[in-house]
């Protein structure tokens, strides 16, 4: 909040559109691609539209996203952006399935034998191990 009162929204939310537009300016196209700038490996990576749009992205209709070059010595990595609506395949319903009758499963309880402090490289909080889990000791404890 500021000193002057609550801040005021520029543009009222009734009148910005929920579909994601081009970052170009003055481009008012739907974006169908994200470029992204890898600075360290000198690689602008244009993909298809990100699910969220991100401060250091930039969002790209189709044709702006056709025409990108990118500065001298830089590479130009594109992957490919899938123009068609997107389907759920076979595997992403079998996965689905698989994931809903695992969390309808009865949990099992699973006590672990506790952990002998073995001098050396002992965690003075574990308390237990499970395969790569642990559990460690709360700190008020």
């Amino acid at each position: 909040m500021s000193r002057r009162g609550p801040l005021k929204s520029a543009v009222p939310s009734h009148l910005v559109s929920p579909v994601r537009r081009c970052s170009r300016t003055a481009c008012g196209r739907p974006a169908v691609a994200t470029l992204t700038y890898v600075y360290a490996d000198s690689t602008a990576v244009l993909g298809p539209l990100a699910t969220y749009a991100e401060p250091h992205c930039y969002d790209l209709c189709a044709e702006h996203s056709e025409r990108l070059t990118a500065p001298r010595g830089w590479e130009v990595v594109r992957l490919a952006v899938d123009t068609g609506p997107s389907r759920p395949s076979g595997d992403d319903l079998e996965a689905l399935a698989n994931a809903v009758r695992e969390a309808a499963r009865p949990q099992e309880r699973h006590t672990a034998p506790p952990v002998a402090p073995s001098g050396r490289g002992a965690d003075p909080m574990e308390v237990a191990r499970r395969g790569h889990l642990r559990v460690l000791r709360s700190p008020d404890s």
